[in-house]
C-alpha cells in the first residue's frame, strides 16, 4: 500500500491514517488521502492494467487499503462507456453508465473502499444519511463485510431505496425533512452509539473509489481526456474524486495537462451550486426549500462545496440547473434512442447538453461524457408521475 497521509483540503494539515478519521481536526473540513504516486508507480502501469480484472481493484496501488487484506467487494467498476448512437446531435457524445454497478449506481465505488477501510481500521457499526442510493450501497457493503448499517433517510426517499436498505439488513430510520436533517440527528447519536460516520466527504476514503471513475474513463479514452463531463452533482464526491484522478494521473505520466471543462448539473428546485457559481461565490449558502424528484440531487448544502467550485473555476466549466419535468422527457428520449433507462440525476445531464450546446458552450465535434449514476428502475414513482 501507498497510501502515505491524510491531508485537510482547507488548511492542509496533515493527519495519519492509521485510525479512523472523518474531518479535519483544526477546521473540520474534508480530508483527502494523500498516495505516494512515485512509489506506486514502480509496480503499477498503464501497460499492466489490460491484464487486470476489470474491477475498480486493478488499480489497487492508489487506492488506500493494504495489499494484504481483501478488500469488500461486490464486483463495482469496470462499468461500459458507451457511444450514444442519436442523442449527441453534432457533438461525440458517450454515456458512462454506472447503473451496471452493484446495487445499480455509482455508490457502490465509493462504498467499496469506504468500507473496506472502515472494517480494516475497526468499526463495526457504520451510520450515514442518503436520500437513496448512498444507502443501499452502504447497506450492501456493510452486509458483506458483516459490519452494522444504520441509515437515516427521508421519509420521502423512493420507495425501491428504503425496501433495498431493509432487505440488505441494515437498520432504517425515515426523518420528516432533507438529507441534511438526517445528518444532523446521526452527528447528534454517533458518539452515544458507537456509529462511524460514513457520510459524503466526512470521511476520507468514499472519494477514493470513486476517483475510479477517472481512472476508468481515462483509460477507455486510450489516455487523451475528454474535452468536457456533465456531472449530476449532489455531494460532489465523484466531481471531486474524479479532479484528484485527473492530477494523479498527470503525475504517473498517463496523461498531459489537459483538464475537460467540468459542468456541474443540478436540480432547479436544489441548486446550490449553481447559484453560487453564478454569483461567483467560493462557497455555497444552503439552498432553501430544497425539492426535486432526482432525490440524489436534493443536497441544499455540501460540505465540498467550496471544492467543486474550485474545480468548475479551474477547468473554465459551469454549472447549471435542469427542471424536473425536462428530466423526465431527457430520460424518455434517451431510452427510446438509447436503449438505456437512466435516473432522472442522469437524465439531467442530457437535458443539459442541449442547452449548452444552444447556448455555444459544446462545440461541434467536442468529445462529451455524460455520466448515468443510476438505474431508472429506483425511481419508478417519479417517472410515473409525468
Amino acid at each position: 500500500m501507498f497510501l502515505n497521509h491524510l491531508e485537510c483540503t482547507a488548511c492542509g494539515l496533515r493527519h495519519e491514517w492509521q485510525h479512523l478519521q472523518n474531518l479535519c481536526r483544526a477546521c473540520q473540513k474534508p480530508l483527502l488521502a494523500i498516495v505516494d504516486l512515485a512509489a506506486a508507480s514502480r509496480t503499477l502501469t498503464r501497460e499492466l492494467l489490460a491484464r487486470r480484472e476489470k474491477s475498480l481493484w486493478r488499480y489497487r496501488e492508489v487506492l488506500p487499503l493494504p495489499g494484504d487484506v481483501e478488500p469488500v467487494s461486490l464486483g463495482e467498476g469496470g462499468t461500459p462507456l458507451l457511444r450514444a448512437q442519436k442523442f449527441g446531435g453534432d457533438v461525440d457524445l458517450w454515456i458512462k453508465d454506472e447503473s451496471l454497478n452493484p446495487t445499480q449506481s455509482f455508490k457502490a465505488r465509493g462504498m467499496s473502499v469506504a468500507v473496506s477501510m472502515a472494517k480494516y481500521l475497526g468499526a463495526t457499526k457504520l451510520a450515514a444519511p442518503s436520500a437513496g442510493n448512498a444507502g443501499g450501497a452502504l447497506a450492501g457493503y456493510a452486509a458483506r463485510a458483516g459490519l452494522e448499517a444504520h441509515i437515516f433517510m427521508p421519509r420521502d426517499t423512493p420507495r425501491a431505496n428504503i425496501v433495498e436498505c431493509r432487505e440488505l439488513g441494515a437498520h432504517v430510520t425515515l426523518i420528516d425533512g432533507l438529507i441534511t436533517d438526517c445528518g444532523a440527528e446521526i452527528a447528534r447519536r454517533k458518539e452515544k452509539e458507537g456509529w462511524f460516520d460514513m457520510s459524503t466527504l466526512k470521511e476520507p476514503y468514499r472519494v477514493e473509489g470513486k476517483k475510479t471513475l477517472g481512472y476508468e474513463l481515462a483509460e477507455q479514452c486510450n489516455w487523451q481526456l475528454p474535452d468536457v463531463i456533465l456531472y449530476p452533482t449532489g455531494g460532489g464526491t465523484g466531481l471531486i474524486g474524479m479532479w484528484k484522478a485527473f492530477d494523479e494521473m498527470e503525475v504517473l505520466g498517463w496523461v498531459g495537462k489537459k483538464r475537460p471543462r467540468m459542468f456541474a448539473v443540478q436540480a432547479v428546485g436544489c441548486a446550490p451550486i449553481v447559484r453560487a457559481f453564478e454569483a461567483g461565490e467560493k462557497s455555497a449558502a444552503e439552498f432553501p426549500d430544497a425539492h426535486t424528484i432526482a432525490s440524489g440531487l436534493r443536497v441544499p448544502k455540501a460540505i465540498g462545496d467550496f471544492l467543486i467550485l474550485k474545480i468548475l473555476c479551474e477547468s473554465h466549466g459551469g454549472a447549471i440547473a435542469i427542471d424536473d419535468k425536462e428530466m423526465i422527457r431527457a430520460a424518455r428520449e434517451v431510452g427510446s434512442n438509447e436503449g438505456l433507462f437512466v435516473c432522472p440525476e442522469g437524465a439531467a445531464c442530457f437535458a443539459a447538453l442541449k442547452l449548452l450546446q444552444r447556448a455555444g458552450k459544446i462545440a461541434a465535434g467536442e468529445r462529451v461524457i455524460i455520466f448515468n449514476t443510476g438505474s431508472g428502475i429506483k425511481y419508478l414513482e417519479s417517472y410515473e408521475a409525468y
